[in-house]
């Protein structure tokens, strides 16, 4: 189920809020929601998720029991240890069979093939990708990790973690939320109107951003990315790389502010995912602004682990280029995204290497223009299905594939999607928050007025297109 699908905004979510707000057993009545939530979409992969779940509670018993248990001085450290790595073997090893079970075996029939060219063999029964499989995992990594580490305590409450890991709002595509961060709210969260109003406004305008602009530009990209390369020109490539990253951004954030507008509403407080990525006048900076949850998830269980930058300069570039490496790899089982990962480490490393000294010398529009630069070529990988469509996609886009059957860039332009740009210039910009500000400077009232006006008029756009019909994909279900 898709937060801007008809049968979430119109049953499943009016009915949950109303159960939500009448009983008192909330946390319950969010359980449960979950669970519909969960197997409305994949009812057949709900029983790994339980199982998870029910594992994870157990590990971190396990965990906390052996840290506090008595045990002799040579096998007090084993004894801290076993637990722990069984728990993290255990959430890995499901991650990695059933995400890249398929990718090892593809390539493996692949390796065969090119070492005996009539060799047929083939996946005869791939393994299905569970929904949010990526980011439930990592939920319970990190619960795991803190445990240990001793950050926080053991949840001795199965209801209580069970809600943290399945809870609907941020079960299939994050915000990825520190157990510890919502642990007491777990037990006693407070709900006030206020925080209510506010998270129905995040949502509002996270449903804005995937309907309106995320969904029309991405009819644009996919049109364009499905071009064969004779009918590619420089125009039509600049715009299918502009389009998908309008479109991911736009889908992925859209569907963040959702989720922790839903958890506000549910007395929840979800960490802020994105901060105007493209605004960023470096590679670096660009990575402390997009999906900040997964960057301090990698950070603090991941390059922090690997020694960080405590090991001098060489060790601290490999263990950040290795980081997104893993990172490009956490986002699909193909060597695109690996690619992906190897671009943005590399260019990490080069900023680290002394060109990040140089480009803040340089004019504002130089910086920005060579992130922007950087970040699309980059999405470009991210996009394509192999490295072929890719490499047609860049050819074209600096001038270097023969143009025979291109129709104008007119002839892809909408008025819809005219607007749509717009609009995502103007939330990508930053201006909307200036706009903002100037608008309560006039007053509380007026602004408030406006305020309400804005989210009705949005609403009303939102419910038109969906009424309408219109293409209404998620980007990251296939992560």
């Amino acid at each position: 189920m898709v937060f801007s699908s008809v049968s979430f905004l119109f049953y499943f979510l009016p009915i949950f809020l109303v159960l939500y707000g009448v009983l008192p057993w909330r946390n319950a009545v969010l359980l449960i929601a979950s669970l519909i939530f969960y197997s409305w979409g994949e009812p057949q992969n709900l029983p790994l998720l339980l199982i998870c779940i029910a594992a994870n509670y157990g590990f971190g018993i396990w965990i906390g029991h052996a840290q506090t248990k008595p045990t002799t001085v040579s096998l007090s450290h084993l004894a801290a240890r076993l637990p722990f790595i069984v728990a993290i073997g255990f959430n890995l090893g499901a991650l990695l069979y059933y995400k890249y079970f398929n990718f090892a075996l593809s390539n493996w029939y692949s390796l065969q093939r090119w070492i005996n060219p009539d060799a047929v063999a083939e996946i005869s029964e791939p393994v299905t990708l569970p929904l949010g499989i990526s980011f439930f995992t990592f939920h319970a990594i990190s619960y795991l990790v803190d445990v240990y580490r001793k950050k926080t305590k053991a949840e001795r409450s199965f209801t209580a973690l069970f809600t943290y890991i399945i809870m609907f709002p941020q079960l299939v595509a994050g915000p990825i939320v520190r157990f510890a961060t919502v642990a007491r709210q777990l037990h006693h969260r407070r709900w006030s109107w206020w925080r209510a109003e506010m998270g129905a406004r995040f949502f509002c305008l996270g449903l804005a951003q995937k309907i309106l602009i995320a969904n029309p530009v991405a009819l644009i990209a996919d049109r364009l990315f499905a071009l064969p390369s004779d009918e590619l020109s420089p125009s039509l490539a600049w715009l299918a790389a502009f389009s998908y990253s309008l479109q991911i951004y736009f889908d992925f954030a859209g569907y963040s502010l959702m989720a922790i507008g839903l958890g506000l509403i549910c007395g929840f407080s979800f960490p802020r995912n994105f901060n105007l990525p493209y605004i960023a006048q470096s590679i670096t900076e660009f990575w402390r602004r997009w999906h900040m949850s997964l960057s301090r998830w990698f950070r603090d269980y991941v390059y922090i682990p690997l020694g960080g930058n405590r090991h001098g300069k060489a060790r601290t570039l490999f263990n950040l280029f290795l980081v997104f490496v893993l990172c490009g790899l956490w986002h699909g089982a193909n060597w695109t995204f690996v690619a992906w990962g190897v671009l943005h480490g590399s260019f990490l490393v080069v900023e680290r290497l002394g060109w990040g000294e140089v480009l803040a010398k340089l004019p504002r529009v130089l910086r920005h223009t060579y992130t922007l630069i950087v970040v699309l070529l980059a999405w470009v990988l991210f996009r394509a299905n192999d490295f072929s469509q890719a490499a047609n996609i860049i050819k074209a886009m600096f001038a270097y594939s023969e143009v025979h059957l291109a129709l104008p860039v007119m002839a892809y332009v909408s008025n819809t999607l005219i607007l749509s740009i717009v609009f995502a210039i103007f939330f990508a910009s930053g201006w909307s928050s200036r706009v903002a500000t100037k608008a309560r400077q006039i007053g509380p009232i007026s602004a408030l007025i406006l305020d309400r006006v804005w989210m009705i008029v949005l609403l009303l756009a939102c419910g038109i297109s969906l009424a309408s019909g219109a293409y209404n994909p998620f980007i990251y279900f296939r992560f």
